[in-house]
């Protein structure tokens, strides 16, 4: 219920317009203890960041998809509630940290939202945009099933419980565009959309050119071909799956989200509430 007492109802009151009314998605900047994990020591969301990034997802993410798309495939496919989280997620006594979750096609949370740098695109892509597409390739994942000769290209080389332990250039070797996507197919076919979405054309083909000519930083394999060959399989594996399954064409994803991010500046400095 809205409050127009309150000294955050013009944002609220945005919110309302902007996310509930089309897409019946209830947007959480004022954290949720019932929906938090209470397991870690969570901050919650500054209000001029959750400000921030709310116009942002709105940006690049929703409106892309409307645009690339069409505007019913969110109302349809889109989670129903984005919870914002003012800090990252750390395991207990160990570095690794959660940046994103997606609960059963329903929840996005984003963490780290009071580090928020508009300044940054490579920032903002690796804790927000990059998280939003990963997170929500698993939404669609869960309602259409990947093929599963996906697993087949990295098969015998992912590790759930070591993937933190490698590094980038040993991940190429085996064709994973990342170390998390070497942790197991689900999050590899995640991380090879959303990252292939976000990342610019110079920082994708840097990434080839490292699974292909990784050094002696490798995993020891057996694998035929190179890790840039393997890499570009699965791209064409995910355009194909993503295309047939949802009419969604990933390179079109690609290019209007790499046009947005120029239009960063001008967008937030419009007023919305």
């Amino acid at each position: 219920m809205l409050d127009s007492t309150a000294a955050t109802y013009p944002f609220d009151k945005w919110l309302y317009d902007t996310y509930m009314v089309p897409y019946n998605l209830e947007f959480l900047y004022k954290m949720q203890d019932v929906g938090s994990d209470i397991s870690f020591n969570l901050v919650p969301a500054t209000l001029d960041k959750s400000e921030i990034l709310a116009v942002l997802v709105k940006y690049l993410w929703f409106d892309v998809y409307s645009k690339v798309v069409s505007e019913e495939f969110l109302k349809y496919n889109g989670p129903r509630i984005i919870h914002l989280i003012g800090s990252a997620a750390y395991y207990p006594n160990s570095s690794i940290y959660i940046l994103g979750t997606a609960e059963g096609g329903m929840k996005v949370t984003l963490y780290t939202v009071n580090q928020l740098d508009t300044k940054n695109m490579n920032f903002l892509n690796d804790n927000y945009f990059h998280v939003m597409h990963h997170e929500f390739t698993h939404i669609l994942n869960q309602k259409k099933s990947f093929p599963k000769d996906f697993e087949t290209f990295s098969a015998g080389y992912y590790d759930p419980a070591g993937w933190n332990n490698r590094t980038e250039s040993q991940a190429a070797s085996i064709g994973c565009i990342s170390t998390y996507a070497s942790a197991e197919p689900r999050e590899d076919i995640a991380e090879t959309i959303s990252l292939y979405i976000t990342m610019s054309d110079a920082q994708w083909k840097a990434k080839l050119a490292l699974a292909a000519n990784p050094g002696t930083d490798i995993i020891p394999n057996n694998l035929t071909i190179q890790g840039d060959s393997i890499i570009k399989l699965k791209l064409a594996m995910c355009g194909k799956w993503l295309k047939e399954s949802w009419n969604v064409d990933l390179k079109a994803l690609h290019d209007e989200v790499q046009e947005r991010e120029k239009h960063i500046d001008e967008v937030l400095s419009q007023k919305y509430w």
